[in-house]
């Protein structure tokens, strides 16, 4: 007998509706402010995207202007989306921007749910089981994430556990890779550091070069290593449950230069920036002092970023990262949907006028936002050195910086019960949805998820 076709029988019957209520929602949202208000609606949603593109450029000047011209921007970028708001109130029409977003919101989650049985699913990190570590050494830093070591009894409890710990000192600088040199050569068999991201590569990199494992203890102030490698970062004192019940997981490790990074090294206008004495104290205003000059190029060097055969010209920013970071979704924004690709990652933005900055928010696919990934990427610029950020932290690097990364060379120890890094949403692919929604049976369905490698 043939396959029986009746919603109850048919696995993907669910998945092949969800997908044509995404492409019906997608299509009345776009088409709403037209069928409520003829040509005014017509006109409303050319001024909606009118709006949205000047308060881009609004936004723009605010970062590449000073005194008045600043503040005048920041009048304009906010209020371009205000007036629009105001057209659609006078005109009656402000329902339909409610619904519209309504149905959009309908579109995504249900464009999601038909995509997630379509087999594109991440690459799960494997879970090594070894045995405890007997010697563990532990680096913690009292003024990382403003006193979280002291605050979660971070050393207290590592010492039960048998660990031992160093508290750096916050009078004066040590250097924390000949610690952990040092603690190798008196025999320990885990490296572990509760603080910033900065500290772990530096860290990560003796582990990785001794093949000893290492302990991530997110005792920093944003830890983005440790939400990557899925620990609980809101319970700093959790990763140490790694020592007695954990998991290795074989993770890769990047280099700038000699220099180790966790999860990136920024060149441009960020490394500028963080370069600033006063930036640890003032971020925000560092930051709005210093963009003016460093994006219309008044000063900071002329980069140019070779990553496979890519080259890209005069970026004003670019950000290589120990695997490529997620710019598919906007909720996933600053996330890696895994660390052992064996791949850079690359970033690189270059925009000279308001009208480019426009362009880069109507435009997903913008040119002024390259994204590529590599095993390896050169960055040069017009000067001898570069500035860096190295997970946040300032450096100074010869020219060119050659990055590179050594893949699964970093054996990480986390608790075996963890909170875990969270399936990313699918990206909404509007052409697959339209092939889900027109298939009969299985067809389109079973031909999507067959499994990675298969």
């Amino acid at each position: 007998m043939g396959a029986s076709t009746t919603p109850g029988a048919d696995p993907h019957h669910r998945q092949r509706w969800a997908a044509r209520s995404a492409l019906a929602a997608a299509a009345t949202a776009a088409l709403l402010p037209l069928a409520a208000g003829g040509l005014v609606g017509l006109l409303l949603l050319a001024a909606a995207l009118a709006g949205l593109a000047v308060a881009a450029a609004g936004l723009w000047w605010v970062l590449s202007r000073r005194g008045a011209a600043r503040v005048a921007a920041g009048v304009l970028a906010v209020g371009a989306p205000a007036a629009v708001v105001v057209l659609f109130v006078a005109a009656g029409q402000l329902w339909v921007i409610a619904v519209s977003l309504a149905l959009w919101a309908v579109a995504v989650w249900s464009g999601r749910y038909a995509l997630r049985s379509t087999g594109l699913r991440p690459v799960r990190v494997r879970e090594h089981r070894t045995p405890p570590p007997r010697r563990p050494f532990l680096i913690l830093n009292p003024r990382s994430g403003g006193g979280k070591a002291e605050r979660f009894g971070l050393r207290e409890k590592a010492e039960r556990l048998g660990v031992r710990v160093v508290l750096l000192d916050p009078g004066h600088h040590q250097d924390v890779t000949a610690l952990a040199e040092s603690a190798v050569a008196d025999g320990a068999d885990l490296l572990g550091v509760g603080g910033g991201d900065g500290t772990q590569a530096l860290v990560a990199a003796v582990a990785a070069a001794h093949g000893v494992p290492f302990l991530v203890v997110p005792a920093g102030t944003r830890n983005h290593f440790a939400l990557d490698l899925g620990l609980d970062r809101a319970d700093p004192a959790a990763a140490l449950d790694a020592l007695t019940d954990g998991v290795e997981l074989h993770v890769d490790l990047g280099f700038a230069a000699d220099r180790p990074f966790v999860n990136n090294a920024s060149f441009g206008a960020y490394a500028a920036v963080v370069q600033s004495p006063g930036y640890r104290d003032d971020k925000v205003g560092t930051v709005l002092q210093m963009l003016p000059d460093l994006l219309t190029r008044q000063r900071g060097p002329r980069l140019t970023v070779r990553a496979g055969g890519t080259t890209l010209t005069d970026p004003q920013a670019a950000l290589v990262s120990n695997n490529p970071y997620r710019t598919d979704d906007p909720f996933g924004l600053g996330r890696r949907m895994r660390l052992n690709s064996g791949r850079l990652g690359v970033l690189a933005v270059k925009v000279d006028s308001a009208v480019q900055a426009a362009e880069m928010v109507l435009d997903p696919q913008s040119e002024n936002l390259a994204v590529l990934t590599a095993q390896e990427v050169t960055i040069s610029g017009d000067a001898p050195e570069l500035e860096v950020g190295l997970d946040g932290e300032a450096l100074v690097l010869p020219s060119p910086v050659h990055c590179r990364i050594a893949r699964r060379a970093l054996r990480v120890r986390v608790p075996r019960d963890r909170p875990g890094v969270p399936e990313p949403k699918p990206r909404l692919d509007w052409r697959l949805l339209r092939k889900l929604a027109a298939s009969v049976g299985r067809t389109a369905a079973a031909h999507h998820h067959k499994r990675p490698g298969t």
